[in-house]
């Protein structure tokens, strides 16, 4: 054989390498079975993690099933690819931190996504169950800063959730009590969560996730449903621990009496010009969720339906009857900021004085002791506490509070306390403090999806601590570690009770800020208790 033909054998033996190559270096999508049907997801060979992307977890609610509760997913032959997120629910862009990934908005929106070790060697791994923020009218589980790798590189299956939000979500009415079985109507998108809940107890043994070992987890709304769900009866036995970040359904963010909520519902009602239900289900969704936002309308929430919720979740905590699991919970260093109540007046003890009289008008003394302002700075600190109190503070540590007293298991209380640094482009330096929602992304180990601001070393360890003690919670119930600081539960102490402050110097203090929470408590009664 002369050279010359020996040459082009070669070469083109060479090229077909070449074009076959790409397919064997192809990383082969995983699927699994799950009660539904077959999935095929994504697989990242660089963290080792499969992932699974826009997985219907209930039947889409448009139509005859719009403020309906969940229905079952119709099962579909072959193999349904999880490569991409579903679409987020109907919602006004109110956020502006808010970065998706989902495809595109519709009211066809009951997806949730899993990210999971490929190799897990027949672990039953813990599970995370994730609900996003947004004050119930915003969010989506495809935002980066919810992103699940980090978690699940731990050894954790994380899931995030969508669920239905705004009018969608919450709207009570008269009429859809009478066509329901449990003469309910309202909180939808916490039926959502259940449904939820319910697919991941069938079905994350899929992913190699234990069903016995599932912790809830959510910050702002996302909380406050997890304090939701740890109350009611219909997810009792689904979740094994519970994280809430700055939030809970108890306080002043206590959920509305039915008859105002279905009073409110009614007013929306007339408001889009629908005179049945069967009209009010045939409105376009982008003209509802338009609706919303005018002059006048309801804000929609959490209500006491009789059904999700039989009685309000201050009975429920005070009588016990809420889910006994452990709770790590908390609120950041920031939630408010003074200049919210001088309303542009500078911080000057006269001008703090009087802003907190036009508030509390005959309670200003009992204010000014808990929250004194006898110079600027003290104007300034204690004027952010009672915004940041009033806000979602109060809320939090009262559901602290009730678990601790009537939930016979361990609770985790913690103030986040790192401010975030400056933004990239220099257009904005470091927050004062650590403000709400701003420890998400320390949480759940997502600096790195965050290109807003300019993270620094110190960031990182923060974050390292603070997803170490997440991480160590949801596998134990214990957010200790050999390689983190101490952290004692929430137990009587030195007139106080011991906190957890995470930040640079994460250390263990004695809270004694309970009179503040006592008073607040004092203004916003119990009514239905």
């Amino acid at each position: 054989m002369s050279l010359p033909v020996i040459r082009a054998r070669v070469l083109l033996g060479v090229a077909m390498l070449l074009l076959v190559a790409p397919a064997w270096a192809a990383p082969r999508a995983p699927t699994v079975r799950i009660d539904s049907g077959r999935l095929s997801g994504i697989h990242d060979a660089a963290s080792g993690l499969d992932e699974f992307r826009g997985i219907p977890f209930a039947a889409p609610p448009v139509g005859a099933l719009r403020w309906k509760p969940p229905q079952p997913v119709a099962a579909w032959r072959g193999v349904r690819r999880a490569d991409h997120f579903g679409p987020r629910c109907m919602q006004r862009p109110l956020f502006g931190d808010m970065v998706f990934r989902s495809d595109g908005i519709s009211e066809d929106c009951l997806y949730l996504n899993v990210w999971t070790p490929a190799n897990r060697d027949g672990r039953k791994l813990p599970v995370l169950v994730y609900f996003y923020g947004g004050g119930f009218v915003g969010g989506d589980g495809s935002e980066l800063r919810y992103d699940g790798a980090s978690l699940a590189e731990r050894g954790i299956v994380t899931v995030t959730v969508n669920y239905r939000l705004d009018v969608f979500g919450f709207l009570a009415l008269r009429a859809l009590a009478d066509e329901s079985p449990h003469h309910a109507t309202g909180n939808y998108g916490l039926l959502d969560q259940v449904a939820a809940l319910r697919w991941v107890h069938r079905n994350i043994a899929a992913f190699g996730g234990d069903p016995g070992q599932v912790t809830i987890g959510g910050e702002s709304a996302g909380s406050m449903s997890v304090s939701a769900l740890m109350a009611s009866p219909l997810s009792k036995g689904l979740m094994q621990r519970a994280i809430g970040e700055s939030g809970a359904v108890l306080g002043n963010l206590k959920p509305r009496p039915l008859a105002l909520a279905e009073q409110q519902g009614a007013a929306f009602q007339r408001h889009v010009g629908a005179h049945s239900l069967a009209q009010l289900r045939a409105v376009p969704a982008d003209r509802l969720i338009a609706a919303c936002g005018d002059p006048g309308m309801p804000e929609f929430g959490p209500t006491i339906d009789g059904w999700f919720l039989p009685r309000s979740p201050a009975a429920i905590y005070a009588a016990g009857d809420q889910a006994h699991i452990p709770l790590l919970v908390g609120s950041n260093s920031g939630e408010g900021s003074y200049t919210s109540l001088l309303k542009g007046a500078p911080p000057t003890p006269a001008d703090y004085r009087a802003a907190v009289e036009r508030k509390y008008g005959k309670h200003v003394g009992e204010v000014l002791k808990l929250y004194p302002g006898h110079d600027e700075a003290e104007v300034k600190a204690s004027g952010s506490a009672l915004a940041g109190d009033r806000f979602i503070a109060f809320s939090t540590w009262r559901w602290m509070h009730f678990q601790r007293t009537t939930g016979h298991a361990p609770v985790y209380y913690y103030r986040f306390d790192r401010a975030r640094p400056g933004k990239r482009d220099g257009s904005a330096g470091p927050d004062d403090a650590a403000v709400h929602s701003g420890e998400i992304e320390y949480a759940l180990g997502n600096l790195s999806t965050n290109r807003v601001y300019a993270w620094t070393a110190a960031d990182r360890e923060v974050s390292a601590t603070m997803e170490g003690y997440f991480a160590n919670f949801i596998k134990t119930g214990d957010p200790n570690g050999d390689d983190l600081p101490s952290w004692p539960p929430a137990i009587r102490k030195h007139g106080g009770l011991l906190r957890q402050v995470i930040g640079v110097h994460t250390h263990t203090i004695v809270d004694r800020n309970a009179p503040r929470y006592e008073f607040l408590q004092r203004l916003e009664p119990d009514a239905h208790l």
